[in-house]
């Protein structure tokens, strides 16, 4: 069994045209037999927006959370 892991980072998936293409690699992957792990981060400037909004529950938010 062959396995392809893609990584894409935040600004990979900032947008429908980036996101299209990220779908695209992903099926190539599936067209030539392999199984896929594909890995996504949080799209561009989100995490940012989650710590800031865990910062308006708590003074000090737990950094593991």
């Amino acid at each position: 069994m062959k396995i392809m892991v893609q990584k894409y980072g935040g600004t990979s998936v900032a947008g429908l045209e980036r996101m299209k293409k990220v779908l695209s690699r992903v099926r190539k992957g599936l067209e030539e037999g392999y199984k896929m792990v594909v890995v996504l981060s949080a799209m561009s400037g989100e995490t940012n927006k989650l710590i800031a909004l865990a910062n308006e529950f708590s003074a000090c938010p737990d950094a593991e959370e």
